[in-house]
């Protein structure tokens, strides 16, 4: 047992398990997570275990309210793989990627050419967009949300699916265009053949953009810079796994797109 003068930092770190690469996620939430192995937060995973010389070994829990708490926190594994920076419930790494939400439509849709949630075309539109996340915002403020179609946000993927059913709707005629974390929206968009239109050009609140990072426990510094440090040799990997799974990268002022090196 520790003594009463041991700082409590120690006693955190000693929950970090040197024998395996031990990742918190998602068993349902592809194309990020799943139990199956095919997400790309799973094959980032996969890299960083290798880099480390562990196996991988993974705590599944439904990324609803209590995640955090059941899975880091609890002290079963030692990172979750995406996580958006400044979420107090853990300690950031450094951000790995940055991405936006976006439009998705129908190939040539006259709605191609949309760049803003203001663009006179949405008008009279009914678009699908998850309720309570940043674009709701957007869209109440310029008119567009009561014919807009809600999506649930906060929900056990193993039961519900709201961006494949927001795509399901979408190819149905249901609604005209969908509103979608680019994370999520891109690689389903991709699968699917629809084009996906960043949302970068928004200029009042709140942002569409976020910077994706790593979380841990806190306290946690010596592994966060551990963390930190892979993510900076190994970049242009990660940039690429992201790349191949249709994931929207932006600058990290979320104003461009982040062009292929």
């Amino acid at each position: 047992m520790l003594g009463l003068g041991a700082p409590a930092s120690a006693q955190v770190a000693d929950l970090v398990s040197d024998q395996a690469f031990r990742v918190c996620a998602d068993p349902a939430n592809l194309p990020l997570s799943g139990e199956n192995g095919q997400g790309f937060e799973n094959r980032i995973a996969e890299l960083f275990a290798e880099k480390l010389e562990r196996p991988l070994e993974y705590t599944w829990f439904p990324m609803v309210t209590g995640f955090v708490r059941q899975t880091l926190t609890a002290g079963k594994c030692d990172v979750v793989i995406g996580y958006a920076q400044g979420d107090e419930l853990v300690l950031n790494s450094n951000h790995y990627y940055t991405s936006t939400h976006v439009l998705i439509v129908p190939e040539g849709s006259d709605l191609a050419g949309v760049e803003t949630l203001s663009d006179p075309a949405l008008k009279d539109r009914r678009l699908g967009v998850i309720a309570g996340a940043p674009p709701a915002t957007h869209l109440a403020r310029e008119g567009l949300i009561g014919k807009a179609k809600g999506y649930n946000l906060v929900v056990d993927r193993r039961v519900e699916n709201p961006a494949g059913t927001m795509l399901d709707d979408l190819a149905a005629g249901t609604i005209d265009g969908a509103i979608l974390w680019g994370p999520v929206g891109g690689p389903l968009a991709k699968e699917r053949g629809l084009k996906v239109i960043p949302l970068l050009k928004e200029t009042r609140p709140p942002r569409l953009f976020y910077r994706i990072t790593m979380g841990v426990r806190a306290g946690e510094d010596v592994w966060k810079r551990e963390l930190n440090s892979l993510i900076r040799r190994e970049q242009p990997q990660i940039d690429a796994i992201l790349r191949e799974a249709g994931v929207p990268l932006v600058d990290d002022y979320g104003k461009a797109s982040k062009e292929s090196p």
